[in-house]
């Protein structure tokens, strides 16, 4: 099946607690995940930002929603207690638990004001019924980023070759190859053999150096397979056995699948990759506005 939204977790999670036992919430996510015949593919799913389990994350917001309507409390650290009105509400053999029903209390409403005070209109409401705001937050920052990324793209598509060079190098030395922007500009375009555009240490002492294939090509120009073959080729009359071919458009399937019959290693690293990677390295972009996400310090309110 797949991952149940927060809305659908909170009755399940009330008929845990209703047996007025305090529960550890760890606990509890195990037992929901049974409740709704998760697979352990479907546990480990995680959000786009890759830091918390999908289901872990909606069980938390379903909890939240329950302990703002009075429904839930927490006892201690990292766990849960039904309440006198959470056994009240369970009483009335109700079959579901979502946020319309929680509306009729005065906490939930004051709660859902807060939360909703900077947004408005039926689609920000729907979205919030079926997405935790965590989701909300990294979809919107994936759409942002895949924007930013094609934008990237179709500037590099159209920069001249010598700074597609420049561009590379500061890549490579954000990601802690070469040492220093001056030594490793040093290396670029000074090999002037055939298939090689220049070099960059591997690290900062040189103890070994990476040869470089930059193709500036535009969408549609696919790097084929004796694009690499012919690399490979320059590389060995180097006696290098280590290469980067990276391009602003794209590998074909032979090239994807090539790999040499010696000891050589080639990383290729398509235009999408390219893009992700000055993103990630900020290089070519700059901050707009950074948010902080925080949570409680539970170790702070620790008392000795």
């Amino acid at each position: 099946m797949n991952i149940p939204d927060f809305q659908s977790i909170m009755f399940p999670l009330m008929k845990i607690s209703s047996d007025k036992n305090i529960h550890i919430f760890r606990d509890v996510i195990n037992a929901l995940s049974e409740y709704f015949q998760l697979t352990e593919e479907e546990k480990k799913e995680l959000l786009p930002s890759g830091k918390q389990p999908i289901f872990e994350n909606r069980s938390g917001w379903a909890k939240t929603h329950l302990k703002k309507a009075g429904l839930l409390s927490y006892p201690r650290r990292g766990c849960i207690e039904i309440t006198d009105r959470g056994l009240s509400v369970l009483e009335k053999n109700i079959d579901s638990i979502d946020m319309k029903f929680l509306k009729q209390f005065d906490e939930y409403n004051e709660f859902l004001n807060i939360t909703n005070q900077n947004r408005s209109g039926d689609e920000s409401v729907n979205e919030m019924e079926t997405h935790t705001p965590e989701e909300l937050m990294e979809t919107a920052f994936q759409n942002i980023k895949r924007t930013l990324a094609d934008e990237i793209l179709d500037k590099v598509r159209n920069v001249s070759y010598t700074f597609f060079e420049k561009l590379v190098v500061d890549l490579l030395v954000k990601m802690g190859y070469g040492g220093s922007i001056k030594d490793a500009g040093k290396a670029i375009g000074k090999t002037g053999d055939e298939g090689i555009d220049g070099t960059i240490k591997e690290d900062k002492l040189g103890l070994d150096v990476i040869y470089i294939q930059a193709k500036r090509w535009k969408e549609g120009n696919i790097v084929g397979r004796p694009e690499l073959q012919k690399f490979v080729g320059a590389l060995a009359g180097q006696g290098a056995k280590k290469g980067i071919f990276i391009t602003a458009s794209t590998f074909s399937k032979d090239a994807i699948e090539y790999s040499p019959k010696n000891e050589t290693k080639i990383i290729l690293i398509d235009g999408i990759q390219l893009a992700e990677l000055m993103i990630e390295y900020n290089v070519g972009v700059s901050h707009q506005q950074i948010y902080e996400i925080k949570k409680t310090d539970n170790d702070y309110f620790e008392e000795e």
